[in-house]
């Protein structure tokens, strides 16, 4: 299961409106008012709230997760682990009211995606992290990752896990190479394309295709691809939009060929090698969900301290071998090339957990939906979408 396919794309635009809706505005938080009486000194202890299925376990026991048991012995510190941010808006939907109010959320490390990442880096709803108590961070961050347009030197946030979205398809059914976004359009595939339904999870690599720089595109390039993509659904081309279930059409051959996210791919291969994942030669977008300290968070350095840990390559590694996302440490893969284990190490080669040179370069960070465009362009994209 994708965390990136588990967004929403009409609650992109249903979150902001809630803030507003109610009469209530969006409430900048000033830095001076960020912080909260840090306790870590003498609480060994911390709150980490992920999304289910994105954490190493053990093979015997699901309820143990050795990368974090190891960091509890090396540290001291505890940490409870909660596996309840299954959708973005609805996540922002139940911390919001706390950090609006300028009250504790209860969690000191929180995993969000990149675009709702932006939100509460615009709302100042979460804290600047110590990168000099973070020299894993500092040292092995992947450069591609290090400056996001919506954080600026990745002062307020770290990748966790990254990933691509790019073209998957079945190259036996469909007998010839897709090698850019302009394939989909080909005859033979009028009525075998799916894109996905998500305005923030589909726009980028449409652009791409145009031969737009994601990270400054503007409102033209916006409204000319939603021009083109109308197009496609009145002439019957695109299938359908989706959102995970596009796994299942593809590895039914309902689907030849989708808007799809490395990740799932990674799994989709295991069970039929005939599926294959491009970076288009235009390029593809880059994301990743990313850690975040909230405002008033109780256990700020413990929480710095569990990032950096993760930022360890032998501890990157052995996360990146469960998850099989893009790993934004790219010094974990000379670790996983020097297991014993085969299929362990076999993972070092992979170019959807460590992208190769040619295919880095065609990889681009796209420039976040403001939130002055985002109500008018959700609603412009669900009109086409259906939503």
């Amino acid at each position: 299961m994708s965390r990136r396919s588990l967004l929403r794309a009409l609650g992109a635009g249903a979150a902001g409106a809630t803030l507003a809706g109610c009469g209530v505005p969006a409430a900048f938080v000033e830095p001076g008012d960020r912080a909260g009486r840090d306790s870590s000194a003498t609480d060994h202890t911390l709150h980490f709230a992920n999304w289910p299925l994105y954490i190493d376990t053990d093979d015997d026991n699901e309820s143990k997760r050795p990368t974090l048991d190891a960091f509890s012995r090396r540290t001291g510190i505890s940490v409870t682990y909660t596996e309840e941010i299954n959708d973005n808006d609805e996540f922002f939907g139940k911390i919001s009211p706390a950090l609006m109010n300028h009250q504790e959320t209860g969690r000191d490390l929180i995993v969000i995606s990149d675009w709702m990442a932006a939100r509460f880096v615009r709302l100042g709803w979460v804290q600047e992290m110590d990168r000099a108590k973070q020299p894993n961070v500092a040292k092995y961050l992947d450069p591609l990752l290090r400056a996001p347009a919506f954080d600026e030197g990745r002062r307020h946030s770290v990748p966790w896990q990254s990933g691509i979205t790019g073209i998957a398809y079945n190259r036996k059914k469909l007998g010839r190479e897709i090698r850019s976004t302009g394939d989909l359009w080909a005859d033979d595939l009028r009525g075998r394309v799916t894109l996905l339904s998500g305005l923030d999870e589909s726009f980028a690599l449409l652009m791409q295709g145009n031969g737009v720089d994601i990270t400054r595109w503007t409102a033209d390039d916006f409204h000319e691809i939603c021009e083109q993509t109308q197009k496609r659904v009145r002439s019957k081309h695109i299938r359908r939009f989706t959102g995970n279930d596009y796994i299942k059409d593809l590895a039914t051959g309902d689907v030849l060929a989708c808007q799809a996210y490395s990740g799932d791919v990674i799994q989709l291969q295991a069970d039929n090698p005939d599926i294959a994942f491009v970076v288009p030669e235009e390029g593809a977008e880059l994301w990743a969900e990313s850690l975040m300290i909230p405002n008033l968070a109780r256990h700020k350095r413990n929480a710095e301290r569990l990032v950096d840990h993760y930022y360890d390559p032998e501890v990157a590694a052995e996360l990146a071998a469960w998850v099989n996302y893009v790993c934004p440490v790219p010094a974990a893969r000379d670790v996983l090339a020097s297991s014993k284990d085969e299929e362990t190490a076999a993972l070092a080669e992979d170019p959807l957990i460590f992208p190769d040179d040619p295919m880095r370069e065609r990889l681009a960070i796209a420039r976040d939906i403001t939130s002055e465009e985002r109500m008018g362009f959700a609603k412009k994209w669900n009109s086409i979408v259906g939503l």
